[in-house]
């Protein structure tokens, strides 16, 4: 039986640049440019590699996303970007995951709290609240289409921050 695998990566700590900046536009920290190909890495070193990059264009999280993409030797351009995943809640992200393309069986999907520990909790029932920035969840469902994801069908296989 064929299996999907799901990658919820936060995206790295963010700077809040006071208040001229839109939510929208908030940077990465020098943390956050530390953590993000740190624990691209970490995927790398266990051979753990997504087959499709998606994202919110929210600049911390498709800066996390680039990093990523980086070191797992995707081109920038290879990222898909996902507008509704910003700010999302949980039927949100399932209704964006529920569309992914069933050529893919791993997928990483880049995005912002609460939405992505509250998905987390959702699907597999986990107690890893909150994600931490840059944090990254393993989450593997047994079937072969995403339009099956829903409550409860997953499994959380790995869970990993930074420190």
């Amino acid at each position: 039986m064929m299996s999907k695998h799901l990658l919820l990566v936060r995206h790295a700590k963010a700077d809040w640049g006071g208040f001229k900046l839109a939510d929208f536009e908030r940077p990465l920290t020098e943390r956050g440019h530390r953590n993000a190909p740190e624990m691209a890495q970490r995927l790398l070193n266990k051979d753990m590699l997504p087959q499709l990059l998606v994202s919110s264009p929210a600049l911390r999280a498709i800066t996390t996303a680039n990093y990523f993409a980086k070191t797992l030797g995707f081109s920038p351009s290879d990222i898909l970007q996902e507008p509704d995943i910003y700010e999302a809640h949980t039927t949100t992200l399932l209704r964006i995951i529920n569309h992914f393309d069933n050529r893919y069986d791993f997928i990483a999907l880049f995005g912002h709290n609460p939405g992505l520990t509250e998905l987390a909790i959702q699907l597999c029932h986990t107690d890893i609240a909150p994600i931490p920035t840059c944090g990254m969840v393993l989450i593997e469902f047994p079937f072969d289409n995403w339009q099956l994801l829903s409550g409860d069908t997953g499994e959380m296989r790995w869970f990993d921050y930074p420190l």
